[in-house]
């Protein structure tokens, strides 16, 4: 089921009780983030370079949030599993989405919610690393600036 779709069915009260683990943390995230004052605009957005699992806006800044859940840590903390390749398809992806929606002028970060959710838990260990990396070269928060 995609992301929007699943959102829906979660706030009206039919989101299947099957979710993989990892749609449990982007709605558990979202949930968080929402908490947090974020207004979520858009989930699960894909294109050729990659995806994005939650783009929000918090505090006049869109936010491009990676989301990874595990069910422990022993194979290591979730945020770990973001390394220098997924972040470079990540901003990809984010600065695709900038100028589909014509977006370059306005501030951006990227996040990154870690999450440990271990089974028959009901409630998941997350961890919000805001402004988590940034691009290469990226002195500036706008994504205008950099790459106008």
């Amino acid at each position: 089921m995609r992301w929007p779709a699943l959102v829906a069915r979660l706030l009206n009260g039919t989101a299947p009780r099957a979710l993989s683990l990892g749609q449990r943390g982007e709605l558990a995230a979202a949930r968080y983030l929402k908490s947090q004052g974020y207004q979520i605009i858009a989930g699960g957005f894909r294109q050729r370079y990659g995806e994005i699992d939650i783009i929000a806006v918090h505090e006049r800044t869109i936010v491009f949030v990676e989301v990874k859940t595990r069910g422990s840590d022993r194979g290591g903390l979730p945020v770990e599993a973001v390394d220098r390749q997924k972040e470079q398809r990540i901003v990809r992806t984010a600065l695709n989405y900038l100028k589909r929606h014509q977006l370059l002028e306005c501030r951006a970060r990227f996040d990154i919610i870690g999450i440990i959710w271990p089974e028959g838990s009901t409630t998941p260990e997350l961890t919000h690393f805001a402004d988590a990396f940034r691009p290469p070269g990226f002195g500036s928060s706008s994504f205008g600036q950099f790459y106008s």
